[in-house]
């Protein structure tokens, strides 16, 4: 049950009525307690408005033992309807000398949800990528170009060691070589 409404019968005096609900908004069936504060009572429950059309009692008339409680299964079918409907539930005690009307709204049941057989497989979480998968992904670059980049810069600083330790005219000559090498290397890989 979504819902449980109280309506308290003979409560401070005979054949009353209370109840804490000033108005009822729902999309299902709910139940209506009725409780006797003292003699027994029979109370009378009808349906008022748009709603009779997706509400329905079990019976119109209760029978509440003194000091007990009926519970009443109050039906609601809001699949049928696309706009909410209003009404009233009225209790009466008493042959109809005391009466309690409580404002209903019936508002339209959910929709249904659609759902496919993928929602049946679990979710499989995607591997974590490696420290050269995120570079590619920064950089851009296929991992075979940048392979060939840092063998390139390990040619140029041996290149440059080597002219650095020798040195002479022939020592640059050969780092101007591998450097040049480098460079047109590069540019046919990135373009």
């Amino acid at each position: 049950m979504s819902r449980e409404v109280a309506v308290h019968v003979n409560r401070g005096s005979a054949e009353s009525l209370e109840t804490a609900v000033d108005t009822l908004e729902v999309r299902g069936s709910f139940d209506l307690r009725l409780q006797s504060h003292g003699p027994p009572a029979h109370v009378h429950c009808r349906l008022e408005g748009d709603i009779e059309r997706v509400v329905t009692l079990p019976e119109s008339n209760y029978y509440v033992e003194a000091d007990g409680e009926t519970v009443v299964l109050v039906r609601v079918s809001a699949e049928a309807i696309e706009r909410p409907l209003e009404g009233t539930l009225e209790v009466l005690t008493g042959y109809g000398s005391e009466s309690l009307s409580i404002p209903l709204t019936v508002k339209p049941a959910p929709g249904d949800v659609d759902v496919d057989e993928s929602l049946a497989k679990p979710a499989q979480n995607a591997p974590e990528r490696s420290d050269l998968e995120r570079l590619v992904a920064t950089v851009g670059l296929e991992p075979a170009t940048l392979g060939v980049v840092a063998l390139g810069l390990v040619a140029v600083g041996i290149a440059v060691l080597t002219a650095a330790t020798i040195g002479g005219p022939v020592a640059m000559a050969g780092l101007a070589i591998v450097s040049v090498g480098f460079l047109v290397a590069l540019m046919l890989l990135i373009r």
